[in-house]
């Protein structure tokens, strides 16, 4: 293992949003990480800037120049992951987004770290208008990741493939963030990318999903809508963020024991 330093940034997905909580603070795929990285390195240290909510410029402002700060060069990990709540908002504009990420991620290689990207879920349904646009938005999200993440040398963590992911099994009752299954199924794909010790049977095949009726289908459609879709909405009216007020969970590199 050749990292001796993780630095994690981006929003939600990177802030553990939809994990197990310890100490009121959601654990998350990266932390599961860290700790894993750091039984295999006595000397490793780990910072996790990320907040929920937060647009690309939002990271780029805010957790970028902190995160330069720590880096020690080929030695450091950086997981960049941002955009998806640009892409998710109705006045999303790529040609803004688009480069404000590719610059980002230019700014963060030249710091002489390993760069950690993701690309997103394209197929969140069978069919539908909500999935046309969905699929519309984030395949060229995800074309931006993978080129900018070539040119660089980045890591790619290419969400699509493992369309496991995206079911019930590993997704929050949200419909948007990951549960804790799916937030140690994350920690393994990416630890077995940067040639960490990892479980090998993370992506052994899963057996079918049982049937739900139509009736509990419906009745837990309609609690999400009032539950979470219709609080998001208003949220996004008024103007605010989940993350209003909120601090990174580790600003500064800790060493794990």
């Amino acid at each position: 293992m050749r990292y001796t330093r993780f630095i994690a940034l981006g929003d939600s997905f990177t802030e553990g949003v939809g994990d197990i909580q310890v100490d009121g603070q959601f654990k998350g795929w990266a932390d599961r990480v860290a700790e894993r990285i750091a039984l295999q390195k006595s000397d490793f240290s780990y910072c996790n800037l990320a907040i929920r909510g937060k647009l690309v410029a939002e990271v780029v402002d805010n957790q970028i120049p902190e995160a330069i700060n720590w880096v020690q060069g080929p030695a450091t990990l950086v997981s960049f992951h941002a955009g998806a709540n640009d892409v998710l908002r109705p006045g999303y504009n790529p040609e803004i987004v688009l480069p404000q990420y590719r610059e980002a991620v230019r700014t963060l290689a030249a710091t002489g770290a390993q760069l950690l990207l993701f690309t997103a879920i394209e197929r969140v349904a069978k069919s539908g208008k909500m999935q046309e646009l969905w699929h519309q938005r984030f395949s060229s999200f995800n074309n931006n990741v993978r080129i900018i993440g070539l040119e660089v040398g980045a890591i790619v963590a290419d969400a699509n493939f493992d369309p496991d992911i995206a079911t019930p099994r590993f997704v929050d009752a949200d419909k948007l963030h990951l549960n804790p299954a799916g937030h140690a199924r994350v920690a393994e794909s990416v630890l077995q990318l940067i040639g960490a010790e990892f479980d090998s049977n993370w992506s052994a095949p899963l057996p079918p999903l049982p049937s739900i009726g139509k009736i509990k289908a419906t009745g837990a459609e309609l609690n999400w809508i009032f539950t979470f879709l219709i609080p998001w909405v208003s949220r996004r009216i008024r103007g605010i963020s989940s993350g209003d007020g909120r601090v990174a969970k580790h600003r500064e590199p800790i060493t794990l024991s």
